[in-house]
C-alpha cells in the first residue's frame, strides 16, 4: 500500500474527550476504541505505512489476551516484550493489561553496545523480572532466544505467537490498585530495578500531564521516542490511548539515520503538534540543518504547540541553536515545554505551563558547589532551566541531608509525593525502602524551588566532590564542548580515587585526531579549558570515537564509562607512542 491510499486517523471526532479519568487502563482502552482516532506508523522516510485505529487495537488486544490465557499466563505473571514501535507491541501490551499480567517493555538492540552486550543486558533484565515468556520481533530471534535461554524462560516471536489458538474465555476484572506494568530504566544493566506502576498511579499521571499541557481540540502527537523508555511509553503511547489522541510514529532507528524526517512529519501534520525529545534530539536536528538554506521551504513548524524537553539535563544553548535554525520555518521559542520526571513517578512530576517557553536562572558556582566564594577568581554562573510546576495533587519538596525542608532558592535533594508515585521496585524491598519514606519519593536529583517552579541542578550520584567542594560533571563536559570539533556526548566526566586515596576528576574525550603531536596539544587544550572554567586540574584521557557507552535510549552513561575505564575495558590512546 502507498500513502496515497492510506488515510491517517483524525485529530478529532464526535466522541467527547475524557482526560484519563478512568478507574483502570482497561477502561481507557475500551473508551478509546469508541473513537475514530488511533496510531499511525511511518517508514524510514517518514511516509505513512500503517494506520491502526484504537478500535482495531482493542480487537487485536482481546484476541491476544485469549492467546495469553490459553498459554497459561494469568494475573501478576510477567510478560517480557521487546518494545519495537509498531502495532504488534501495542496490541500485546494492551493484551497483558486485559489479562492482568504485567507487561515488561525491554529495549531493542542499539548500535552502541553490540550483540553480546545486548544479550547480556536482556538476560539480566529477564532474570530481574522473571517473566513467563519473552515475545519479540522475529528479526532479533537469535539474540532474544540466547538471552531467554540463560534465564530459562520461554521465548517466541510475536509472529509465531499470533498463530497460537485463542479460545473464548472470561477475562479477569482489574482494580485501580493492581499493578499495570513494570518499567525498567534505560540505564538498567548490572542491578536493574523494575518500577511497579499501578493503574491508579498511571492514570493519575496521564491526567496530570494532559491537564497541564491543556490538551484539547486539533492536538496530535508526533514521536520517535522508544517505547521501552518512560517518556516514549507513557508520554507518547499510553497517554494517547487514555486521552484519545491520534499519534504519528517514526521508529527510533529511523530517527537516528534521518533525524529531519521527524520535522518533516511535524510539517505535514494538519493539527497542533505535541512532540517531545531529550536535548540531544534538538541538537542533532539543528546541526543537520546548519549548512542548508531551504529551511522555510522544506519545513512548516508553525503548528508545533508543545515542543517538550525532558529525560536529561536541558541545555539552554542547544535550545537556542534550534530556535535559530528553525525560526524561519515558523518555530516559536515559546513552544518549548520543559518538564521533569522519572519512572518512579510514572513519568511527569513537573511541567512548564504552555507558552512560557524555556526560562533560566543564572546561579553562582558557589551556590552549586556549597563552597565559600574564591575571591581570587571571577564569579562564574551556570544557567539552570526552570522545569515547571507540579502536576495536580503532586507535591514537590527540597530536603537537606538531615531531612529538613529547604526554602526557595536553597539547593537540596528533590523529593515528591502524590498518587503517581510508584508502588515499589519489583522484588526489591531494600531499594524500595531506600527511596520511599513516609509516602515521599527520593528522586536522587538535586535542585531548588522558586515561586512554585522547580529547577534541577543535577544527579546527586553524579556529583564530583573534590576537597569538600561539589562539582557537576555537566559543567566539565560543557566546558570541553565549547572547543571546536566536539559534540554533545563526546565527553564523560567523573571522579576517580588516586593512589594517595584522594579523589580527582577525570575526563574521557572522543578523539578524532590522528596526528600524535596534535593529540598532545588537544589534551593540553582540554585540560586548560576545564581548569579555566572549574578551577580544577583534571586527568584527561583521549579515547577512540564511539567508545563512550550509552544507555538504551541513547544518553551518555557516566557510571558505565567510569566502570569500563577503571576495569581497563576503555583503553585510552597512548600519547607517548
Amino acid at each position: 500500500m502507498t500513502e496515497a491510499v492510506l488515510t491517517p486517523t483524525p485529530n478529532d471526532c464526535d466522541l467527547p474527550r475524557v482526560r484519563a479519568q478512568f478507574a483502570t487502563f482497561n477502561d481507557a482502552i475500551d473508551y478509546a476504541a469508541q473513537s475514530l482516532k488511533g496510531l499511525n506508523f511511518h517508514d524510514m522516510r517518514g511516509e505513512l505505512a500503517r494506520v491502526y485505529p484504537y478500535s482495531e487495537l482493542r480487537e487485536d488486544a482481546l484476541v491476544m489476551a485469549r492467546r495469553l490465557i490459553a498459554a497459561g499466563i494469568g494475573k501478576e505473571d510477567r510478560v517480557a516484550l521487546i518494545a519495537e514501535t509498531g502495532a504488534d507491541f501495542a496490541a500485546l501490551f494492551c493484551a497483558c493489561v486485559y489479562v492482568g499480567a504485567w507487561p515488561v517493555p525491554l529495549p531493542l538492540p542499539t548500535t552502541f553496545g553490540g550483540k553480546d552486550n545486548f544479550i547480556d543486558q536482556l538476560a539480566i533484565q529477564l532474570q530481574s523480572s522473571d517473566p513467563k515468556i519473552l515475545l519479540y520481533p522475529e528479526e532479533i530471534a537469535e539474540m532474544a532466544s540466547a538471552a531467554a535461554a540463560r534465564q530459562g524462560c520461554e521465548a517466541q516471536s510475536w509472529q509465531d505467537f499470533a498463530l497460537r489458538p485463542a479460545p473464548d474465555c472470561d477475562l479477569p476484572t482489574a482494580s485501580p490498585d493492581d499493578i499495570c506494568y513494570l518499567q525498567y530504566s534505560s540505564g538498567s544493566t548490572r542491578f536493574p530495578t523494575g518500577v511497579a506502576v499501578t493503574h491508579r498511579a498511571l492514570l493519575h499521571n496521564l491526567y496530570g500531564h494532559s491537564t497541564t499541557m491543556e490538551l484539547g481540540e486539533n492536538d496530535r502527537c508526533v514521536s520517535w521516542l522508544p517505547w521501552y523508555h518512560d517518556m516514549g511509553l507513557v508520554g507518547c503511547l499510553l497517554s494517547l490511548i487514555a486521552n484519545q489522541v491520534s499519534g504519528d510514529y517514526l521508529k527510533p532507528d529511523a530517527f537516528a539515520r534521518r533525524p529531519l524526517a521527524w520535522l518533516d512529519m511535524i510539517s505535514r501534520n494538519p493539527g497542533n503538534t505535541l512532540s517531545y525529545s531529550p536535548t540531544f534530539g534538538y541538537d542533532i536536528c539543528a546541526r543537520r540543518i546548519s549548512s542548508q538554506s531551504s529551511v522555510a521551504e522544506r519545513f512548516d513548524l508553525s503548528r508545533w504547540r508543545i515542543a517538550g524537553n525532558g529525560a536529561d539535563m536541558i541545555r539552554p544553548d542547544v535550545m537556542q541553536n534550534f530556535v535559530n535554525a528553525f525560526a524561519s520555518a515558523g518555530f516559536r521559542a515559546s513552544s518549548f515545554t520543559p518538564s521533569y520526571g522519572l519512572a518512579e513517578a510514572v513519568l511527569a512530576v513537573t511541567v512548564m505551563p504552555p507558552g512560557e517557553g524555556i526560562r533560566v536562572e543564572l546561579v553562582e558556582e558557589e551556590r552549586l558547589s556549597g563552597a565559600p566564594r574564591d575571591l581570587s577568581r571571577p564569579a562564574r554562573y551556570r544557567a539552570i532551566v526552570n522545569c515547571g510546576k507540579a502536576l495536580p495533587d503532586m507535591e514537590v519538596a527540597i530536603k537537606g541531608e538531615d531531612g529538613s525542608h529547604k526554602t526557595d532558592h536553597q539547593i537540596g535533594k528533590v523529593w515528591c509525593r502524590g498518587p503517581s508515585v510508584m508502588h515499589s521496585y519489583f522484588r526489591n524491598p531494600e531499594a524500595t525502602g531506600d527511596c520511599l519514606v513516609d509516602g515521599w519519593l527520593d528522586t536522587g536529583d538535586m535542585g531548588y524551588t522558586a515561586n512554585g517552579y522547580l529547577f534541577i541542578v543535577g544527579r546527586a550520584k553524579d556529583m564530583i566532590i573534590i576537597n569538600g567542594k561539589n562539582h557537576w560533571p555537566q559543567d566539565i563536559e560543557w566546558a570541553v564542548e565549547q572547543l571546536p570539533g566536539f559534540n554533545h556526548g563526546d565527553i564523560a566526566a567523573f571522579s576517580i580515587e588516586m593512589e594517595n586515596g584522594e579523589e580527582a576528576p577525570a575526563v574521557l574525550v572522543h578523539c578524532k585526531v590522528s596526528d600524535p603531536e596534535e593529540r598532545v596539544r588537544l589534551r593540553d587544550q582540554i585540560a586548560d579549558k576545564v581548569r579555566s572554567v572549574t578551577g580544577m586540574s583534571c586527568i584527561v584521557e583521549l579515547v577512540p570515537p564511539r567508545t563512550l557507552p550509552r544507555t538504551s535510549s541513547g544518553k551518555l552513561s557516566r557510571a558505565k564509562a567510569k566502570k569500563l575505564y577503571l576495569a581497563g575495558e576503555i583503553v585510552p590512546i597512548d600519547l607517548a607512542a
